[in-house]
């Protein structure tokens, strides 16, 4: 088997290049394959059996003012991706996100659920879903994930614990809920689906269990060895942003069982693991 990951350089491309580590990986970075390009799409994907899909325009807020960019990245160049590995007989890994989703349920997002975007990043990413599965239903895999953290790249972890090194006291949202995911156990989860080769379509890729940014933020603290009592409580009309913020994030998991697959596990146990491992570490 060949893969080719896509947006190799990220924070989840990274950790997919160690998960499949020992196998016949193409790693392109943002630099070197431009997704918006159909030609150069079509190039690169030619003689690989799966490509993963971690390329996205990732800026939430500047995608409100910047939405046909982030179009152009999320959407058409998911088209071009699963047009190539259709045209290729290969497999496609989508990623997507928890904000094709508004954000107002009580309960777990199902797999099925009816997407209904409120943000232009949503908008892009609900249409790379489509769009994927338009040029390729047969052989396209919709993952989708939300609050990652990791080793590589910038993420809330890393920023609590670079403002723990500064400030006293760090004050945090508790009415935002979700499922912190680190991107080694997601790219591990990826690898397990494909190896497993399960049924095309949508899964949820997120930690089991939840938790409210402040929850996160104090797990954090906690992980490092600091007093998690120095992260305080408030909420989201302390952070007005150009984007909405999705206030319930948490996604369901019966696919994996449908799959014969075991979901992420509880997302304290993967945080803990993080940091004996160094992932993560105290400022």
């Amino acid at each position: 088997m060949r893969y080719l990951i896509v947006g190799a350089g990220g924070m989840l491309g990274s950790d997919l290049q160690s998960a499949l580590a020992g196998r016949d990986v193409t790693a392109a970075t943002r630099a070197e394959l431009d997704v918006t390009d159909a030609s150069a799409v079509t190039a690169a994907v030619a003689g690989h059996d799966v490509v993963i899909n971690a390329a996205a325009y990732t800026k939430v807020d500047d995608a409100e003012s910047h939405e046909d960019a982030a179009y152009a990245v999320n959407a058409t160049g998911a088209r071009n991706l699963a047009a190539a590995a259709a045209a290729a007989g290969a497999k496609l890994v989508q990623i997507s996100t928890d904000y094709v989703f508004d954000g107002s349920a009580t309960e777990p997002y199902a797999e099925s659920t009816a997407v209904a975007p409120v943000s232009a990043y949503g908008r892009t990413k609900a249409a790379g879903e489509r769009l994927a599965l338009e040029s390729h239903r047969d052989g396209t895999y919709i993952v989708r994930t939300a609050w990652l953290y990791g080793q590589h790249g910038p993420n809330f972890a890393k920023t609590m614990l670079t403002l723990a090194g500064k400030l006293d006291t760090v004050a945090v949202v508790t009415d935002q809920v979700g499922q912190p995911t680190w991107t080694l156990d997601l790219a591990k989860q990826i690898v397990a689906l494909l190896d497993a080769d399960a049924p095309a379509g949508v899964y949820h890729g997120t930690a089991s269990g939840q938790g409210s940014w402040f929850d996160f933020a104090r797990a954090v603290f906690a992980g490092a060895g600091l007093d998690p009592e120095r992260v305080t409580p408030t909420d989201s009309s302390a952070f007005v942003r150009p984007a909405p913020r999705p206030a319930y994030s948490v996604l369901g998991h019966d696919a994996w069982s449908d799959a014969g697959l075991s979901p992420m596990r509880d997302w304290r146990r993967a945080l803990d693991e993080a940091f004996e491992t160094g992932a993560l570490t105290a400022p």
